[in-house]
């Protein structure tokens, strides 16, 4: 049984995923957005952003670690609400341009099925004039999806016993994720 079958009221699981859908934001032609069983391509990201516009191109890559808390890991599984995550994508783009309007092109990518150490889980990349706003909205995005998109993940552990994350997990954790 997976997560989501678990749990029958989307609304009880992600209250502010659900706040962010409801207020839609209009896509930017700059702007890519994608939930994918496929492997993630920094070079697909990187050209996506790439504008002559820029004078610079920050990318996140979020990767499976092998250790959490000091707890050997060994896989990551992911799961998403599909529709409502990208809702929540284009809505953290739009809250970013309106922050730091010169943002020419944001990107974001997340896998979803089970992801071995070293696979890349997330990439999110922005494009803008200026370094200090690209570092700062691509730290936001990266921040405001992990505590607000519907993606939950599951931690195979090398004892071979499993845990789901939950959302909100990133605010309660005292390192953070």
């Amino acid at each position: 049984m997976t997560f989501l079958n678990e749990c029958a009221d989307m609304s009880a699981i992600a209250p502010s995923a659900s706040a962010f859908a409801s207020r839609p934001a209009i896509p930017h032609p700059g702007d890519h957005f994608a939930i994918t069983f496929a492997p993630l391509s920094l070079q697909e990201i990187y050209d996506l952003v790439d504008d002559p516009a820029n004078g610079a191109v920050v990318v996140m890559s979020g990767m499976v670690r092998q250790q959490t808390d000091g707890k050997p890991v060994i896989a990551l599984e992911y799961q998403a609400y599909e529709p409502m995550a990208l809702k929540v994508f284009q809505q953290i783009a739009a809250e970013i341009r309106a922050t730091w309007p010169d943002v020419s092109h944001v990107v974001i990518h997340h896998r979803t099925g089970k992801l071995v150490v070293g696979e890349i889980s997330v990439l999110v990349a922005v494009g803008c004039p200026h370094r200090s706003e690209a570092f700062a909205a691509c730290q936001y995005a990266i921040d405001t999806l992990k505590h607000n998109a519907p993606i939950w993940k599951k931690e195979h552990w090398a004892d071979g016993s499993t845990s789901w994350v939950s959302i909100g997990a990133c605010e309660q954790s005292p390192a953070g994720c």
